[in-house]
């Protein structure tokens, strides 16, 4: 029966079919996890690809556009705001810097800063609004007034917004050296001014902004008044302590009302050797701010000096005081004699015309000057 009984077909072993079963299963999921993965970082690289141009777009035409609207030295030249929070310190430090290199890189129009030292408001404002009229782009306005004077000043007012920082200031007090050199300091912040003249809310014109612009542009020299005068008003202030930085010989009187280039104004906002000694030792009826001027010019600067104030006072009465003028002062005759009947040198040459500004007119004179003057001095 061996060889004639049917055989059975063969059947696997159940534990290796399961065991390639098992193979078959990792296989599978090993192929699917690979393209899973290789997917995932083609996707992500393409949207990194994607986030990449979309930041590199604005960049390019970012600089593009910087390329075609260039800035360079526009924010430096562009004249400051007159408000600000720096202490005098700083204020002194940032005015006295200076460019080492003399030519201007940019069209450069010279102006002339107005410095006006006022207790308060500005009696004969209406005045001054005719004389700079149509000449905006060559002056500049800088007030120094009590900083408990608030009143409000017209927006169509060339003195709305030109207040300075101030402080307090009395009258033949150091604090009205401090003011001045204030003043200065704020005015030099603006590149374009080149002139700096003094004045007070007293003060008026004694020709048009056009003769005054040039006779100061013109100029190679400072208007610094400066002289030894024996006496009590002069010699007799000097106080010995300031040997040996200053001496007896050295000590100076003249006028507070100056006007100064642009060179000598650093020179003045950036002194600390004589400042400090006046600061010390000019006190109560010293009466600094009559010398520390003089003095410090006629010691340091004589050479870039004319030795005269351009604004005309009279003092023919003596006294601490200048005289003042009323209504009934304002004459034709009066102001032309204070325009041409002086004698003195400019630039080396014999002239008349000695003073550009004149002082003490009382408020109640602005109508008789609105009348006067303009026809006078020819404004606009």
């Amino acid at each position: 029966m061996k060889n004639g009984q049917a055989q059975r077909p063969s059947t696997a072993n159940p534990k290796i079919l399961s065991l390639f079963n098992l193979m078959c299963f990792f296989l599978f999921f090993g192929s699917g996890l690979a393209i899973g993965l290789t997917v995932s970082f083609y996707l992500q690289d393409f949207s990194f690809n994607i986030q990449l141009k979309q930041f590199s777009t604005p960049i390019s035409t970012t600089h593009r556009t910087e390329k075609s609207s260039r800035i360079g030295l526009k924010e430096y030249v562009k004249p400051p705001n007159v408000i600000h929070d720096m202490k005098d310190a700083e204020l002194l430090w940032r005015a006295s810097m200076v460019p080492r290199v003399g030519e201007f890189p940019f069209k450069r129009v010279p102006k002339i800063a107005f410095l006006f030292l006022t207790r308060g408001s500005l009696p004969l404002a209406p005045l001054w609004e005719m004389f700079f009229r149509g000449h905006e782009a060559l002056y500049s306005i800088y007030v120094h007034s009590d900083p408990s004077f608030n009143r409000t000043v017209p927006k169509s007012s060339v003195f709305y917004g030109r207040s300075i920082p101030s402080q307090e200031v009395q009258w033949g007090n150091f604090s009205m050296l401090e003011a001045e050199r204030r003043l200065l300091a704020n005015a030099l912040l603006d590149i374009s001014n080149h002139r700096f003249v003094l004045l007070s809310e007293s003060c008026i014109p004694l020709f048009n902004f056009s003769t005054i612009y040039s006779y100061l542009m013109a100029s190679t020299k400072s208007f610094i008044e400066a002289y030894d005068l024996p006496g009590p008003v002069g010699r007799a202030r000097y106080d010995h302590r300031m040997k040996p930085i200053v001496t007896i010989g050295q000590w100076r009187k003249g006028s507070q009302w100056f006007e100064m280039d642009r060179g000598l104004a650093i020179e003045v906002i950036s002194d600390r050797k004589y400042f400090a000694v006046f600061r010390e030792c000019c006190e109560a009826s010293c009466y600094a701010d009559e010398h520390y001027l003089p003095t410090l010019v006629s010691i340091e600067f004589w050479r870039r000096n004319a030795n005269r104030s351009l604004t005309w006072v009279d003092w023919s009465n003596g006294g601490a005081h200048p005289a003042g003028f009323w209504r009934r002062d304002v004459t034709v005759e009066f102001l032309q004699s204070l325009r041409t009947e002086s004698h003195c040198q400019y630039n080396g040459n014999n002239t008349d015309i000695c003073f550009l500004f004149a002082r003490k007119f009382l408020p109640g004179t602005l109508d008789r000057l609105l009348r006067v003057a303009p026809k006078l001095m020819k404004f606009n």
